[in-house]
């Protein structure tokens, strides 16, 4: 893809990327920003625009996306790959809460994988170490220290000193006191030199103290020592602060050994956090621009719809000024637009629009248009705008133009946007004009898409006679003077140059004396483009007007529809009713006299025959205003097959549910048999329930013999033998 730092700069897109920095949570997303140019892949290019697109669509819906925001471990990295390092706790810690982070956005995204499907995609490659994150968490603290249980040596040494830290201040608080009351301290006690404890004596007691002296007053009148009981715990402190950092150095190079094999992927979780601000940041200035994603084609097209130059409109908007929105389309059938009309009537903002909403998009930044709008992917877009006089090369204007259209010639093809501002201006008009003819023949001819402004009227003939151009105008209020800065295609516009020098205050005797150095016929046509302009306008507010009409009238008539078409289905809901009242007042007039004659002669039969007679005569005028449906062969032939598949299906089930009844009838014989043994082998015991067999009446055992079992019934008592009783209910007492 060829966009070169000229078309960008020419279209002013640094100002768009400095708005979108002001977004970005990061010094790396910041800078990264800096660095955006058009994407050379087409598949990166749209991939971007959808990451972006499902993150400004989070604004609007209750799935917002979580914080991501992050710390640049670039430091942590780069000490990774040199040997026998180690880094800081708080790099240790930054780099857990990175991964923290991103495991939390792993979550979220595979969870909501159906609306952030590109988002999901991105994240699901960077793979997240639990261990690390529950090895640092567990050493570093969360105020970036080494914890004290980070090993056992740590905390013997942590200990041991605040036992001595203990010692130090008891033993200072001591001497403090035995001092004071020697009445040997100045006024202020105490105070601290080089971070230990001192006291603060009167210079004229200082051989009577035994200790350190560590230093004095600015006047000499107090010294400071240290005394002699705290110095050895002070020495034996330094000894464990000591001992205490070798081991913490020690502790941290063991984590960072063991970070060392996941230094790239560190690096691509440093990339991803940053490509996810920057993204974030493109879909935050989208929402503040009222940016979006328009249609993307395959085939080559331009269609903006309502579409606004960003930094234009954010300047009017800081000013409360309206932007006018431009409407503009390219395709196979009008690849090029020639735009005239007066300057200052925003011919160079509407090029510049077009170019740099083309840059935005191929940058992967959305686009404030609305959304009807369509666009394609361009392999060059070339661009001459703004006066390009190069002083470096001692070029004049129309030098460097025709340099730069040496340039275009050779770049231009079927796939190529130029946009070229004033074309053909710098030289003698007929010969500068007949040299930007053949220009725009060439490109024409190369099938390249354009947009060009110009006065020139042979450009403007060029275009009306070629069958894929056409020409566009801005618009001119001839009444006020002022431009309109709106857009038209279809036709040439005037470049209002008396009318123009009439708004910028040129005094009329000045343009009456250059109107008679014009010949007549160039007024004549000049006037002719401005009226017929005029008219143009007029009949394009008459026919918006007659549009809008039109639209309220279809509107009035579909509601007259929906009404009658409302009215007409109660009417039918009403005559069903009404009809089937009628038939339900017919029907209990036919039974009540079919029940007087029964009430009168008491004659079952007759009612029986005469009801019969009754409902078959119904049965008739129903058939005839419901005829049934008379099936062809090949209906029925479908039905006689569905019904045989039925039949079989139905055999089938029968098949494996007997196969199944016999599986359980020989299941429940052996059950059967089971418990005939288990009732056979039974011994019988006092207090077991029983009953004799094919009786109901149950009774229980009150006395085993040897031969006979004498059952209680309650009221009375009846011997048995064994044989002849079975078991009801074991005793659970026994």
């Amino acid at each position: 893809m060829s966009i070169t730092k000229k078309t960008l700069n020419d279209l002013e897109f640094h100002l768009v990327l400095d708005e979108v920095k002001t977004y970005a949570i990061s010094e790396l997303g910041i800078a990264s920003i800096d660095e955006i140019i058009p994407f050379s892949d087409k598949d990166a290019n749209e991939n971007s625009l959808h990451l972006t697109d499902e993150y400004l669509s989070s604004f609007d819906n209750n799935n917002l996306i979580p914080n991501h925001n992050f710390y640049d471990i670039s430091n942590a990295i780069h000490l990774l790959k040199i040997e026998n390092t180690f880094i800081e706790a708080k790099d240790l810690l930054e780099i857990a809460v990175n991964s923290q982070t991103l495991l939390d956005l792993s979550r979220f995204f595979k969870k909501f994988k159906e609306i952030y499907p590109f988002l999901y995609t991105e994240n699901r490659e960077m793979a997240v170490d639990k261990e690390l994150i529950k090895l640092i968490t567990s050493k570093i603290t969360k105020y970036a220290e080494v914890a004290d249980k980070a090993s056992f040596e740590l905390q013997s040494i942590r200990n041991g000193i605040n036992k001595i830290s203990g010692q130090i201040g008891a033993s200072f608080n001591r001497a403090l006191k035995q001092y004071l009351d020697k009445d040997y301290l100045d006024v202020i006690k105490e105070s601290v030199v080089e971070g230990k404890r001192v006291l603060a004596v009167q210079a004229k007691h200082r051989k009577k103290i035994s200790g350190s002296l560590l230093g004095t007053s600015k006047t000499g009148s107090i010294v400071y020592i240290a005394p002699q009981a705290t110095l050895k715990y002070l020495r034996e402190l330094q000894e464990l602060e000591l001992e205490e950092k070798e081991e913490v150095i020690r502790i941290l190079k063991e984590i960072t050994n063991y970070l060392r094999p996941y230094r790239e992927l560190l690096i691509l979780h440093k990339h991803y956090f940053t490509n996810l601000d920057v993204t974030a940041a493109k879909a935050k200035y989208a929402n503040a621009t009222n940016a979006l994603l328009p249609k993307l084609v395959k085939e080559k097209t331009i269609f903006l719809k309502e579409a606004y130059h960003p930094i234009l409109w954010k300047q009017n908007k800081d000013k409360n000024i309206k932007t006018i929105p431009q409407t503009i389309e390219l395709n196979t059938k009008q690849q090029i637009i020639v735009i005239s009309g007066p300057n200052a009537g925003g011919k160079s903002i509407t090029l510049k629009t077009i170019g740099l909403l083309q840059v935005m998009l191929q940058s992967g930044l959305l686009v404030p248009v609305d959304e009807k709008s369509k666009m394609s992917f361009f392999k060059t877009i070339l661009t001459d705008i703004g006066d390009n006089q190069s002083i470096e090369n001692q070029l004049s204007t129309y030098s460097y133009r025709l340099k730069n259209m040496g340039h275009f010639l050779r770049k231009c093809d079927n796939r190529t946007l130029f946009l070229i501002d004033e074309f053909g201006t710098g030289s003698d008009p007929e010969l500068g004009g007949a040299l930007a003819e053949v220009f725009l023949e060439d490109f024409y001819n190369k099938k390249a898409f354009g947009v060009i402004t110009t006065h020139y009227a042979n450009l403007k003939s060029l275009a009306d006679e070629l069958e894929f151009a056409t020409n566009a105008n801005m618009q001119f209020d001839k009444r006020s003077h002022e431009p309109l800065f709106e857009l038209h295609t279809g036709q040439a516009g005037s470049s209002f140059t008396f009318e123009v020098a009439i708004q910028n205050g040129i005094p009329y005797s000045l343009i009456n004396r250059a109107k008679k150095r014009v010949s007549q016929s160039k007024i004549r046509l000049d006037k002719t483009i401005s009226k017929l302009q005029t008219e143009r306008n007029k009949l394009q507010r008459k026919t918006q007007s007659l549009d809008k009409e039109q639209d309220k009238a279809q509107e009035k008539t579909q509601e007259l529809t929906d009404k009658q078409q409302k009215i007409q289905t109660k009417l039918e809901q009403f005559q069903t009713l009404y009809d089937s009242n009628q038939k339900m007042l017919q029907y209990g007039r036919e039974i009540n006299e079919l029940l007087n004659k029964y009430f009168q002669n008491n004659n079952k039969k007759q009612l029986n025959d005469n009801f019969l007679k009754w409902v078959q005569t119904e049965r008739v005028k129903y058939t005839k205003k419901n005829p049934p449906k008379k099936q062809t062969k090949n209906e029925k032939k479908v039905e006689n097959q569905q019904k045989t598949k039925q039949k079989n299906i139905l055999k089938q089930t029968e098949k494996e549910v007997l196969h199944k009844v016999v599986k359980v009838r020989v299941q429940k014989k052996k059950e059967a048999v089971e418990i005939a043994k288990k009732i056979t082998n039974y011994i019988f015991n006092i207090g077991d329930t029983v009953r004799l067999i094919d009786s109901r009446a149950q009774g229980t055992i009150e006395r085993i013999d040897k031969k006979s079992i004498l059952i209680n019934y309650g009221t009375f008592t009846t011997k048995t033998t064994k044989e002849k009783i079975e078991l009801v209910k074991a005793n659970r007492r026994k």
